[in-house]
């Protein structure tokens, strides 16, 4: 009896077909194209990294079958790759890092508090906005050189703390906004104070956003060509932005050289990604459970 209910079951499960339309072939027929767009011109600084500069001047599309790391070892022992990599990673992440902390912290009081002048701060900070980068260059450059913070780390990651700050506390204080209040609920009844709800709580279900403002300002502080060239202009200090402006136009002509400088600075940018944007892929209640 049950080998004959188990056969029945079995015959009336209907399979699963999957509907094929125009719509969708030429959706992904669209995107695969545009994601070509991206991928081959990294292929390309890649693949040419492995020429030499001549190779690549005559040839600069075909493929590196005799690959040599002639220009890896050029970018290291001639122009110090190394250490302006290296600053470009200490200023960026410092920048990163005070731009979470003071963003967030800002975010949460915005969102989850009601004061008297709350809209007009909302109102000051999208103001700030509209207000370009380059028309604050030189109230910015003088105050550094009244505290003596030109050609220093502080020297750049201040300036880019601040231009970020606002964008950060917008995305974060909206993000936060949409928490339910049963939880902030909860967790004054669990004995939690204003700062363990902030990092037990907020900053855990928070991921996603915080995730996305890492690698926006991440993105924006490491690509910074111009504040780069005002405030940090030694050699000791120069981000690797700046070092590759140089290459440019004191060598040229050694195109291989540029490859491999550009390939090298790539890879930070993709790490911070693979490492970060599985949380912007997650739900906007992630690490919540309504009861």
């Amino acid at each position: 009896m049950q080998q004959v209910v188990k056969n029945q079951q079995q015959v009336v499960r209907p399979k699963k077909t999957r509907k094929f339309s125009i719509g969708s072939a030429l959706m992904y027929v669209i995107l695969t194209a545009w994601a070509l767009t991206t991928i081959y011109p990294m292929f390309w600084i890649v693949n040419n990294s492995f020429k030499l500069s001549r190779d690549v001047m005559n040839d600069s599309f075909s493929i590196a079958w005799n690959p040599t790391f002639f220009n890896y070892e050029n970018a290291f022992d001639r122009i110090n790759i190394g250490r302006s990599y290296l600053n470009s990673l200490i200023m960026s992440g410092s920048t990163v890092l005070l731009v979470l902390l003071m963003g967030g912290l800002a975010a949460f009081v915005l969102a989850r508090f009601n004061f008297r002048g709350k809209k007009a701060i909302f109102s000051i900070l999208y103001a700030t906005l509209l207000i370009p980068a380059f028309a604050t260059v030189v109230p910015v450059y003088e105050l550094l050189i009244q505290t003596k913070l030109v050609n220093t780390y502080p020297g750049l990651s201040l300036p880019q703390t601040a231009g970020n700050l606002t964008f950060a506390i917008l995305v974060l204080a909206g993000y936060m906004a949409t928490i339910p209040k049963d939880l902030e609920e909860a967790a004054f009844i669990d004995g939690c104070n204003r700062w363990q709800m902030f990092t037990k709580l907020f900053v855990p279900i928070s991921r996603p956003a915080f995730s996305s403002v890492t690698i926006f300002v991440f993105l924006w502080s490491y690509n910074d060509l111009f504040s780069a060239l005002i405030f940090v202009n030694k050699e000791n200090v120069r981000p690797i932005v700046a070092l590759l402006n140089e290459i440019s136009s004191q060598y040229g002509t050694d195109f291989g050289l540029m490859a491999s400088a550009v390939s090298i600075t790539v890879i930070p940018v993709l790490v911070v990604y693979l490492f970060i944007s599985k949380y912007i892929e997650k739900g906007l209640t992630e690490g919540a459970v309504k009861g």
